[in-house]
């Protein structure tokens, strides 16, 4: 090993293993902790998601003066679940068939009114009342997850449409 000439500057190599020493020991405190919060997001996106989900149909039922859906998908109908708001929780309910009434008392026509109590482009009222007639109980017509709705209001969330994992 040659000495350092006069003005010649640098690191000695205790420093250098010093400083390698340093950087081991916070790499391995900070690395375990940040690792743990990757995929926590996801968890509460999915959480939230059933949760407006939930609080939409929940609103849609009282606003509509339902107790529970007229036509529901889950458990014993097989229906898939679906991600698309503008057909759940139930598309299938006929206007002046099965949809008679609104909440006012008006009667619901077939040729100006939707069929369904739906989440996205809801008509809660017969004569078209409200800006456009139309209400969004949620605000994107499609969401990440699948939904099925039993009898009582409760929402089942799903990670595809054939109901494979429920969370």
């Amino acid at each position: 090993m040659r000495m350092p000439k006069r003005g010649e500057k640098g690191f000695t190599l205790i420093e250098l293993l010093i400083v390698v020493a340093i950087l081991g020991v916070l790499a391995a405190v900070i690395i375990p902790n940040v690792s743990r919060f990757f995929g926590a997001g996801e968890e509460e996106a999915r959480k939230t998601e059933k949760s407006s989900v939930q609080l939409a149909v929940g609103m849609m039922l009282s606003d509509n003066d339902l107790s529970t859906t007229p036509n529901n998908t889950y458990p014993d109908t097989g229906g898939a679940a679906t991600n698309d708001m503008k057909l759940f929780p139930d598309s299938t309910s006929v206007c002046a068939t099965d949809k008679l009434l609104d909440p006012e008392g008006d009667a619901y026509t077939v040729l100006t009114d939707k069929d369904g109590y739906i989440l996205y482009g809801h008509d809660i009222t017969a004569d078209g009342s409200l800006v456009l007639g139309l209400i969004n109980y949620l605000p994107t017509d499609t969401t990440d997850y699948y939904y099925t709705l039993d009898a009582s209001g409760t929402v089942h969330q799903f990670d595809d449409a054939s109901k494979t994992t429920e969370y």
